[in-house]
């Protein structure tokens, strides 16, 4: 692979991991359109290794107030979510998927930005569980789903919660896409090679919580979250 793709992958990579670091979410919005542009045989799958990846570090920082009785009914959605993905990855194209994807958590982070308090119930955790596996398998971008529905919560908790949904989630999408045949040997070489830049994002992540207040977090979350969603409808669209 050219050497200046790979610098510039590894360059988003740190500014995502940093996003991720300091609000829970974040890889896939930076990462996943700059390396769809410049190497797309390596999406999904890409970015997918490194959601496993970046959770752990995560969860070596700060392991307090997860959420495991939330966890519990979304990562059981995730399963059919991710099923569903792997399913739509072979039948419907990307650029109508992404378009699906992207406005349904635009319309949601609108939504709930100032009128709509979505509730945290057995309900909502399983609709966030699938809608997430189908994006995160199709995409590689399936974090805004779950962190809407989250974004009430202490920041600590959206990132601890988000780390291990995110661990569990990314491992079931990589076992979905290998038994479908479309897991790639290359992807995954390579995001063991990039390993090193998410570690230094992580640590400017910390470097820059002390600028953003607490109850900012939030904020912060729908912001990257809508992000998301405008860069995969742009994606997608042109």
């Amino acid at each position: 692979m050219d050497p200046r793709v790979v610098a510039i992958l590894a360059a988003t990579l740190v500014v995502g991991a940093a996003v991720q670091g300091l609000v829970g979410l974040g890889l896939g919005l930076v990462s996943a359109p700059v390396a769809m542009l410049l190497e797309p045989s390596l999406m999904p799958d890409l970015l997918i290794w490194l959601a496993v990846l970046l959770p752990m570090v995560t969860l070596l920082r700060e392991r307090e107030e997860i959420d495991w009785g939330g966890l519990r009914w979304s990562i059981s959605a995730r399963v059919p979510g991710t099923v569903a993905g792997v399913a739509l990855v072979a039948a419907v194209s990307t650029r109508v998927l992404g378009i699906v994807v992207g406005t349904m958590v635009l319309v949601s982070v609108l939504l709930t930005a100032r009128t709509v308090v979505i509730p945290v119930n057995r309900f909502s955790l399983v609709v966030a569980g699938f809608l997430s596996g189908v994006a995160g398998t199709a995409t590689s971008i399936g974090g805004p789903p779950m962190a809407v529905l989250l974004q009430h919560r202490p920041p600590r908790q959206i990132r601890t919660t988000l780390a291990v949904y995110f661990v569990f989630g990314a491992a079931l999408s990589l076992v979905g896409l290998a038994v479908s045949g479309n897991l790639g040997w290359a992807p995954f070489v390579l995001a063991m090679t990039l390993t090193p830049c998410l570690l230094v994002g992580f640590g400017l992540s910390r470097w820059l919580s002390g600028f953003v207040p607490r109850h900012q977090v939030r904020v912060a979350v729908l912001v990257v979250c809508g992000a998301s969603a405008a860069v995969l409808l742009v994606r997608s669209l042109f």
